[in-house]
């Protein structure tokens, strides 16, 4: 019986804050779910015990009652079983493979630091290598939607399990698009960040120098939060990438790239192709000017994947355990992962060469837009199909995925509806490194403009953003200076509450801002001084549900508090002041123009 309230992350925290709902109550009923729906869809390997469960949700209830800020507070989620969960077996779905994992991945610390519980571990093709969910001793996951058809893979049990509204979010893992198709299929959001912004540490590597930890979640709202908690340099990583600020540009007309008509792959799914031409009028919709591109070294780079050298790092990453324990994998894994028997250490380097030449050509190709828009696959196959062609039709998958990571590109994938037969469609937005928030919310305004259901839930997305044409809860219009921003620590206070970015503009130039000492996190204090002494400080304009603002408030610690603040454009709105006395001694930062421009030059 599937749970009866929705685990978005808004409808969640809401339920906790009133009482309805506590973690231990949802641990209950996610197991009973679990439990329910495990012989008809293999999508969980391992499950932690009940009474291991029922246990962690007390801890997290007493930390709650100590006053400890938990974000993700009672937050159920999965982890694919290539990633590492302390105390639980990791398979990478090869059960000769398995070992008990001593620490958890460093994504899962940080997540289960922050009040997350994880409920066990999903199924997924063997080792990663797969975009089709079926290639696993443990059983085939079925696409949620619809029995005959796949899940997509690798992830296939991370995106089924949050589709199911088994849990609010899972994480899975991402090389040549395991993290974006099975999004598709499912019809949720696959987050595939930019590579090295979530550690691998504890992540059985498929490529090493390509894998990404990947966010499955319900909105791009919850992936978001997931990912800013999850992210962090971490020096036992050596391809963590150092801390860097995410640029998030305001984007209220943009343009879209899109491959040539004539570059288009549907692998002769016209049902496919209509739901994509759809999509596309909806971006047109909400702001895109659609903008054909030559979609030719896209297409190189992505056969350099599995046709050029890279598939012999999938058999570096088992070697040992490939040539001891040939028997135990899967036929096509193991078919696949000893193909890269054939490739020279020369023709590792010719292949380098080839991709640092096609990066120069995308790239040019990717300055003319701010986003790539493409079909997150170009059809989806029935089991049968795959079983009978399980190699080519994994390769027609991988047409719109399989250069990202080799480009160093972000990538989100969302739903856009449905097509005729009733299967999702989606699209994925494609940008530059480090383009992730810009890329959110471009991708947050085409989930919510295809009004489409949280993944195979009856539940619909949580209120609606500003500006957007369905409709939406009375929401008040708060000006954010400091902790509060986009990508800052404190960012998710607001997003975990269902709030909105409007848009990024400027106070009047009436005010001083002040770096207040002895804060943690660090955070500025603004001051109104009137306009003989005072400048315009950058802020950014959020929309916080009225039922979720008062709670906010509550949390604003002195000498901070929530007054009024006057815009350059002569709006007044609610924002972020400071009282008086914790001014004497603070270092005026107005000549920085605001707190994201003095992080990041003092930083």
């Amino acid at each position: 019986m599937p749970l009866p309230y929705s685990l978005d992350l808004t409808r969640l925290q809401s339920a906790y804050a009133t009482g309805a709902l506590t973690p231990t109550r949802v641990v209950e009923d996610v197991l009973a779910d679990v439990d329910a729906t495990r012989a008809s869809n293999p999508v969980w390997i391992d499950v932690a015990p009940r009474e291991v469960l029922l246990a962690h949700a007390g801890e997290i209830e007493a930390r709650r009652a100590r006053g400890e800020p938990l974000p993700l507070y009672g937050v159920p989620f999965a982890a694919k079983d290539n990633i590492d969960v302390a105390g639980r077996p990791t398979t990478a779905a090869c059960p000769a493979f398995a070992y008990a994992a001593r620490a958890s991945a460093h994504s899962v610390q940080r997540l289960e630091a922050a009040g997350a519980l994880c409920i066990g571990k999903t199924n997924l093709d063997q080792f990663a290598t797969g975009l089709v969910g079926t290639r696993s001793p443990y059983g085939a996951c079925v696409n949620p939607f619809d029995a005959r058809y796949i899940s997509g893979g690798s992830s296939s049990g991370s995106a089924v399990a949050v589709a199911a509204g088994q849990v609010s979010f899972a994480l899975g893992t991402d090389t040549a698009g395991s993290g974006r198709v099975p999004a598709g299929f499912c019809n949720i959001v696959g987050w595939k960040p930019t590579r090295g912004l979530l550690s691998t540490r504890g992540v059985v590597p498929a490529c090493r120098t390509l894998d990404c930890v990947s966010i499955f979640a319900l909105t791009v709202g919850d992936a978001r939060v997931v990912f800013d908690l999850a992210r962090g340099h971490d020096k036992q990583d050596p391809y963590s990438r150092a801390d860097a600020p995410l640029d998030e540009r305001p984007l209220a007309r943009w343009r879209c790239g899109v491959p040539r008509a004539s570059q288009l792959e549907f692998c002769g799914d016209a049902l496919a192709r209509d739901a994509f031409e759809r999509a596309l009028e909806r971006l047109a919709a909400i702001g895109a000017e659609l903008v054909e591109i030559d979609y030719t070294p896209f297409l190189e780079t992505a056969r350099l994947l599995y046709e050029g050298p890279w598939v012999a790092e999938r058999l570096a990453a088992i070697g040992r355990f490939f040539d001891e324990h040939p028997d135990d994998l899967h036929p096509v894994t193991r078919a696949i992962v000893g193909s890269g028997r054939k490739h020279s250490a020369v023709d590792a380097f010719a292949a380098q060469y080839t991709l640092q030449a096609l990066k120069t050509r995308c790239a040019a190709k990717l300055a003319a837009v701010d986003a790539l828009a493409v079909p997150t696959a170009p059809t989806i196959y029935t089991h049968a199909q795959v079983e009978a062609e399980p190699i080519r039709l994994n390769t027609n998958l991988g047409w719109y995925t399989n250069f990202v990571n080799l480009l160093d590109l972000a990538a989100i994938a969302v739903p856009t509806g449905f097509r005729a037969d009733g299967l999702p469609a989606g699209v994925t937005l494609i940008g530059p490194a480090l383009e992730d928030y810009t890329l959110s919310r471009l991708a947050d305004r085409l989930h919510r403009a295809s009004e489409t259901r949280l993944g195979a839930t009856r539940f619909t997305l949580p209120d609606a953003a500003p500006g957007d044409t369905a409709p939406r809860k009375r929401a008040v219009a708060l000006a954010v200076v400091g902790a509060h921003l986009s990508g800052m620590p404190l960012n998710h206070q607001l997003t975990l509450r269902g709030a909105r970015l409007i848009e990024s503009c400027a106070t009047s130039a009436q005010y001083r801002l002040y770096a207040l000492p002895g804060t943690t996190p660090p955070k500025p204090g603004l001051a109104r001084v009137g306009s003989e002494r005072g400048a315009a400080i950058e802020v950014e304009l959020w929309s916080v549900p009225v039922e979720a603002f008062g709670s906010f408030v509550a949390d604003v610690p002195p000498p901070l508090a929530i007054g009024s603040v006057t815009l350059a454009d002569g709006r007044t709105v609610k924002g972020f002041v400071c009282e008086g006395y914790a001014l004497d001694g603070a270092r005026d930062i107005s000549g920085y123009g605001g707190w994201r421009n003095y992080v990041a030059q003092s930083s």
